[in-house]
């Protein structure tokens, strides 16, 4: 099929395929839990309520994360629909976008990497690795700010790189573009869209010998366009939910960096592992990707060539031992370094295989290999949290809900049910709140009472105790969705079991008229 086309129309045909098929694996699966649930409730409920300033969880504001995500999720509905397919289009978008920066900037560095390599040829195979891996086809369809955020900060590192690359002085078009990227990345995820950008231009160029440079960038003008990007959400939303700075900057970047205190604490050689599997089988040629020199060689090609080999090695180093520092570390924070990752893969397949005859046919054995891999966990992810989801309990309580009707929760939150429900009020969630402001841990629970301290008023309404269910199980049109791990006790009293799912049952008041349909 490849053959009688050119090779710029070979790379795009085969990049095409790759985010098809991308798009084609996340429509495949429900939503996992906790994440997917999670982020894309807080997008459907942004559209449904027109609250654009402050994302919401359970009804209550949710500033875990800057709004990028859950604008563009929102976005992403109101043309395809509340459905999941239409939540996991944004991290899709990010992945194609990374993408193509890892074909372009390839092919743009091809002639000082590899001189003996045809350009499209090696940037096609860089991207192809790119685009085969776990970290593309899974990561690029999972519903949370990772992809969003890698993206951007890949987005950046390679405009400012190309901009320094240009010469003597930096090009101020490509510089503005990576300062309104690093924005972009802020309003992704935080602090880290613009630290980790800066962190690894900035050991480049003092470890290359052009620091200099720095002195020429269009500081003025670039710090103005990340400022009309990145600042007014921040003012507009500290204003109507003082502490809000504090809570998200302060609370949930610095305080989770440096305590010991939040989930998923991990070894440092965490990554490492984390790596392995994300980029499988292609990591294996980083290693014969060689080595720059330390000192700068006379020839002008070959110290582009070492200057560009440093880049791609510190970004990797730069960020991989940034997030080993803090001990609560999760898959998703590395796949900004896929990038420079798949250029030096693509780098050590040449210096290894170069122009040897079997090599093609090798390579698409892997490729088809890492595709089949990818096949094959995407619905173990399935298995994986069932015992978790709601989703098999969602079409009863959509089907007989009615518009005012209430639905309380007990023994957990089920992150996904509002969202395949669409229901129009939030839950009501039930648990001992004031023993829970002391016990919690980095979970759920905690999740939902800070979010209610930017709103008392509300969080009153959504965070009650169980022992309102006896009144409630009186009356028509109420609700309860109970976790199945949750113990038997005088909760059940008034309440007619409706439907059992695999990790949540659902149960109607006894006030319900005889007419009332009891499944869906």
């Amino acid at each position: 099929m490849f053959q009688n086309l050119s090779d710029r129309r070979r790379s795009a045909l085969l990049l095409a395929v790759l985010w098809a098929l991308l798009l084609v694996m996340a429509a495949l699966r429900p939503l996992a839990i906790p994440d997917e649930g999670r982020y894309a409730e807080v997008g459907r409920w942004m559209l449904q309520s027109g609250d654009w300033l402050a994302p919401r969880l359970a009804g209550l504001p949710f500033f875990h994360k800057p709004p990028l995500l859950h604008w563009l999720q929102a976005a992403s509905m109101a043309v395809f629909g509340e459905n999941a397919w239409a939540a996991r289009l944004v991290p899709a978008l990010h992945a194609g976008l990374m993408l193509l920066g890892v074909y372009l900037a390839s092919r743009a560095l091809a002639p000082a990497l590899a001189p003996q390599a045809s350009a499209e040829a090696f940037a096609r195979r860089a991207a192809v690795m790119f685009g085969t891996s776990l970290a593309f086809l899974l990561g690029g369809q999972y519903v949370n700010h990772d992809m969003l955020v890698a993206a951007w900060i890949a987005t950046a590192i390679w405009l400012f790189a190309f901009a320094f690359l240009h010469g003597e002085r930096p090009h101020a078009g490509l510089a503005r573009l990576g300062f309104v990227a690093c924005a972009l990345g802020v309003l992704g995820k935080g602090l880290i869209g613009v630290v980790l950008p800066g962190g690894v231009i900035f050991f480049w160029l003092v470890l290359t010998g052009q620091w200099r440079k720095m002195l020429h960038l269009p500081w003025l003008s670039g710090l103005l366009l990340f400022a009309l990007v990145a600042v007014p959400w921040f003012w507009l939303a500290q204003q109507h939910y003082p502490g809000l700075l504090d809570y998200l900057f302060g609370t949930q970047q610095f305080q989770r960096f440096r305590a010991t205190t939040f989930n998923n604490a991990h070894p440092w050689w965490f990554y490492g592992v984390a790596l392995l599997a994300l980029f499988f089988p292609w990591l294996l040629w980083v290693f014969f990707s060689g080595f720059p020199s330390v000192k700068r060689p006379e020839d002008a090609i070959e110290n582009k060539a070492r200057t560009v080999h440093w880049l791609l090695i510190l970004w990797v180093v730069v960020i991989v031992g940034f997030f080993s520092v803090p001990r609560s570390k999760l898959v998703g924070y590395v796949l900004p370094v896929l990038p420079p990752l798949a250029v030096l893969a693509a780098l050590g397949w040449q210096r290894m295989f170069g122009a040897r005859g079997g090599a093609p046919r090798v390579f698409a054995a892997l490729c088809i290999a890492a595709v089949g891999l990818a096949l094959a966990i995407d619905p173990l992810a399935n298995l994986l949290t069932r015992d978790k989801r709601a989703h098999d309990i969602a079409p009863t309580l959509e089907y007989l809900l009615g518009p005012q009707d209430t639905v309380y929760v007990l023994g957990g939150y089920p992150y996904d049910l509002p969202f395949y429900v669409r229901t129009p009020r939030p839950f009501v969630v039930l648990q001992d709140w004031p023993t829970l402001r002391r016990t919690a841990g980095d979970n759920w629970a905690r999740e939902l009472f800070e979010s209610g301290d930017f709103e008392p008023a509300t969080a009153a309404q959504v965070l009650q105790s169980p022992e309102v269910l006896a009144a409630a199980a009186q009356r028509p049109g109420q609700w309860l969705v109970v976790a199945n791990s949750h113990p038997a006790g005088d909760w059940q009293r008034g309440w007619a079991l409706v439907k059992r799912g695999h990790g949540w049952s659902l149960y109607r008041s006894a006030g319900f008229s005889a007419g009332t349909p009891s499944n869906g």
